[in-house]
């Protein structure tokens, strides 16, 4: 259930999805509402939060819209829920623990404005705990490599990298992340917006994978700072996210890989979700061995189900810009190469 009525913004509606959040709320709120920008207007949108924060929002901040869920079905669908009764030109996916610098928003509109090719763009992400490091979720921009395994300049895998201006270019890249992510919302309905069989994790990546094949661009704009907590309300580590992680990744490959490539990527990368599951029982990690297993379990039992999403995700392909994409495997580079950080990949293998 839901609070359905329509909500007309501004040319931009920064969008805050909230669950459980009122202290997130009240350290990063503000300044997301001080924002340097003229023509937008902040949506607070409640994921069937049981604690204060739709009364803190609806009392310190009234000029905030506020729409309400009242059934938690995932991150997606609390997008999924909200997003058609808001109406702007361009969306902010945000989420509620991150803190924007006053500047932020200008520059993404900036070059979303100049160039009608870009789809979506998003900021670079620093790590609020620690500011001085990248954060897990986007950094300076996300990339994916050809069996399905997603990295950002300045994230490998569980390793941040210090920033120290090395990735300040605009860049185009594969995928932008959810945390904080500028899209044209006419682009968004027309792609059909977040899977919400994802319930979270790899939706954004799954739906910017369907704005790449449909021709746009995507950019990292590290002229515009945010920094993110991350781990708020699914926690790094638990089971739950880690089999979102691996489940949702087969999907999305099933979806959005051409058809000659899926009988050779997917079989490969199944067999190296088995060398994750073997590595995680070596290791006595008994939390990920489950999850691991039960991922590739689900998305080979709902096979069937994967295969009509894919039918429509393929609907959309049109001129495929493959920008973003790294020809060789992440795994062997980090795990043979002992290659840590974004510069150390082969320049080469990125496409």
């Amino acid at each position: 259930m839901v609070e359905n009525s329509i909500i007309q913004c501004k040319k931009v509606a920064v969008v805050v999805l909230g669950y459980n959040s009122v202290e997130y709320l009240k350290a990063f709120l503000p300044s997301v509402v001080d924002t340097a920008y003229d023509d937008f207007t902040v949506v607070y949108v409640d994921n069937a939060s049981v604690d204060d924060s739709v009364d803190f929002v609806r009392s310190s901040f009234p000029g905030v819209e506020v729409f309400r869920i009242y059934e938690n079905r995932g991150f997606t669908n609390g997008y999924e829920s909200s997003l058609p009764y808001i109406r702007a030109e361009y969306y902010v996916l945000i989420n509620s623990d991150v803190r924007v610098q006053p500047g932020w928003l200008e520059p993404l509109m900036r070059h979303m404005e100049s160039d009608d090719s870009v789809g979506a763009c998003q900021p670079k992400i620093l790590h609020e705990p620690d500011p001085g490091l990248f954060d897990y979720a986007g950094a300076s921009g996300g990339f994916i490599d050809r069996f399905g395994y997603t990295f950002c300049r300045g994230r490998i895998f569980h390793h941040l990298e210090e920033d120290l201006g090395q990735y300040d270019d605009t860049t185009e890249i594969f995928w932008a992340t959810g945390a904080c992510m500028l899209v044209r919302s006419e682009l968004y309905h027309r792609l059909g917006g977040l899977d919400n069989d994802f319930y979270a994790h790899m939706e954004e990546i799954d739906f910017c994978w369907r704005i790449k094949n449909a021709g746009y661009k995507i950019l990292v704009i590290p002229e515009a700072v945010v920094y993110h907590v991350g781990g708020s309300v699914i926690t790094y580590g638990s089971f739950t996210k880690i089999f979102h992680n691996y489940r949702n990744n087969l999907v999305m490959m099933l979806k959005n890989l051409r058809v000659r490539q899926l009988f050779t990527i997917l079989p490969a990368r199944l067999l190296l979700d088995l060398v994750a599951a073997v590595r995680a029982l070596l290791a006595g990690n008994m939390t990920e061995l489950r999850a691991i297993v039960a991922a590739d379990f689900q998305f080979l039992f709902y096979l069937r189900k994967w295969l009509k999403s894919r039918k429509m995700a393929r609907s959309y392909v049109n001129h495929s810009n493959v920008s973003g994409w790294y020809k060789g495997s992440l795994v062997f580079d980090v795990f043979i190469k002992r290659k840590k950080k974004f510069s150390e990949l082969e320049s080469t293998r990125l496409t």
